[in-house]
């Protein structure tokens, strides 16, 4: 009950989000079911009836899945079986990204800032925005696909700084918090392509 009841409240938050922005919105599978194929798959297909019943057509939604090797086994049959496009996140290694370009995942969110959490945890260093190494991880990422044709779209999510932000201006897509979106605004620094 308690399921189906957060189901339909993301789906809810989803629509209205939906009525104010173009484009797609990203709904996540429950994170228990990131090592389970089939109920990953399951889950997502009722997300996706839910949506339908309120008027959303599947074109207009992302299922977001954790980048385990089982979300990468169901974004495969979400996209090849199904026409539902997904958006594979927790995704912090380029063979990760490879295993989703391969499976046709429509779309990854590398996480730039957990990736330099990791590294500021355990080698006590700092990093600037050009050697941060979840920068340099989206980078690696973004060039892989582009030299091998892959068309999954790469969306560098979770920044911690502006300069990381700026160190992957001209990746596909960038999902920037609030606050950072506001230092970009009011920035009057040049922000030139760096992919």
């Amino acid at each position: 009950k308690i399921d189906a009841t957060l189901d339909n409240l993301l789906v809810q938050f989803g629509s209205e989000i939906l009525k104010i922005v173009p484009g797609k919105v990203s709904t996540e599978v429950d994170a228990r079911f990131s090592f389970d194929v089939e109920g990953s798959i399951e889950k997502a297909l009722h997300i996706i009836e839910l949506y339908k019943e309120m008027g959303i057509e599947k074109e207009r939604v992302l299922i977001k899945l954790a980048s385990t090797w089982e979300g990468i086994k169901a974004a495969h049959t979400l996209q090849s079986k199904h026409g539902i496009n997904c958006n594979l996140t927790l995704m912090f290694s380029l063979p990760q990204a490879i295993a989703a370009a391969e499976a046709g995942a429509f779309l990854i969110s590398p996480f730039v800032g957990r990736i330099l959490d990791w590294y500021k945890a355990n080698t006590k260093q700092e990093y600037s925005a050009e050697n941060d190494p979840g920068v340099k991880s989206v980078q690696k990422i973004f060039n892989y696909y582009k030299k091998y044709g892959y068309k999954t779209i790469v969306m560098g999510a979770s920044f911690r700084s502006l300069g990381e932000i700026t160190e992957l201006a001209g990746c596909d897509y960038l999902t920037i918090a609030p606050n950072l979106l506001e230092q970009l605004y009011n920035s009057e620094d040049k922000v030139p392509q760096k992919l």
